[in-house]
């Protein structure tokens, strides 16, 4: 029963947090924002430098961005699936 509880727990959490993100970034100035961050993060580009440390840096912008797009994208039994039960 524990186990069930705990999977209905992250469920309400995820989908908690699926629905702020969509309701933080949906608007024009949201819009804007996205765009923004696009181009910050490297969206649509590679993060390869020759210096391990600002590639790094560059990694973890990116890492952000897929974060909010998986959380603006994937519906809710998607986000379960591909989030761990801690809420990463």
């Amino acid at each position: 029963m524990a186990v069930v509880q705990l999977a209905e727990q992250v469920r309400n959490f995820l989908i908690t947090r699926g629905q702020a993100y969509r309701k933080t970034f949906n608007g024009v100035y949201a819009e804007r924002v996205l765009t923004d961050l696009a181009r910050f993060c490297r969206a649509n580009e590679s993060t390869f430098n020759p210096d391990p440390r600002a590639e790094g840096v560059l990694q973890g912008r990116r890492e952000v961005w897929l974060r909010i797009q998986k959380h603006l994208k994937l519906s809710e039994d998607e986000l379960q699936a591909y989030f761990n039960p801690n809420g990463e």
